[in-house]
């Protein structure tokens, strides 16, 4: 085969799915990923995103759904589709200058509540959560693929709602301050400017029920309005 035929060859791929799984964790304002310790020989023992090669006949949202519900039990949670990681000679399986298998990662991000998210799988320590701020060198390119999900997640939290799909139905306005700052930093906003911007957009819905905890005042339990929020869909800066 001359070079010009050569040119004409098409890479074999292999689609797998990698989830960047976020927690927030507000009783101890901790942000945190989940990892998983490969057995496999490739990377034997080194940290990594929970993945998995997409199946015959499912979804790319079925595969990262899958490989959810196989690590974390929980009921409130926010999955968005990342990002597709297709450069060549990211994974150590291809060949370099060849034009053999190639690995391309869809990556999904997803955000749920530590208090709520269940492991069900830790033996011998495999999956664990890490603080965003202490994470390990990740196999493959797992760490780009956490900074691109990080950076998702903090401009997400600028105009979009994901903070209540992770939020029971009803809650405090402090358990919503709470998300953000564990997010975003404590700096992002004060308790009172928080509170006052988002009451006068109009789209969370006083209960007038209260609950109370610890020794302090009861607060007011509020319920988000989707319908409400609807002409400040996609607007920047909306809870910022």
């Amino acid at each position: 085969m001359n070079l010009a035929e050569n040119k004409l060859v098409l890479a074999d791929f292999k689609v797998g799915v990698d989830n960047v799984i976020f927690s927030v964790d507000s009783q101890h304002h901790r942000l945190l990923v989940l990892l998983v310790k490969r057995p496999e020989k490739l990377f034997n023992n080194q940290w990594s995103l929970p993945g998995t090669l997409v199946r015959n006949g499912e979804s790319l949202e079925e595969a990262a759904q899958r490989i959810l519900s196989e690590k974390i039990r929980v009921n409130n949670l926010y999955l968005e589709q990342l990002y597709t990681f297709g450069g060549p000679n990211r994974d150590p399986r291809e060949s370099p200058n060849s034009f053999g298998v190639r690995y391309l990662s869809v990556s999904y991000f997803a955000l749920v509540r530590f208090e709520e998210a269940e492991l069900l799988t830790n033996n011998h320590n495999r999956t664990t959560w890490y603080r965003i701020q202490k994470v390990p060198q990740l196999a493959f390119d797992h760490n780009q693929i956490l900074d691109y999900g990080y950076q998702r997640l903090r401009n997400k939290l600028e105009y979009s709602p994901i903070a209540f799909d992770i939020l029971p139905d009803l809650f405090t306005l402090n358990d919503l301050y709470q998300v953000y700052t564990t997010i975003l930093g404590e700096n992002f906003a004060d308790y009172s400017n928080f509170r006052s911007r988002l009451l006068k957009l109009g789209f969370l819905i006083d209960t007038e029920k209260k609950v109370s905890r610890g020794a302090g005042r009861p607060a007011s339990l509020y319920r988000f309005d989707a319908e409400a929020f609807a002409p400040f869909k996609d607007k920047p800066f909306v809870f910022v």
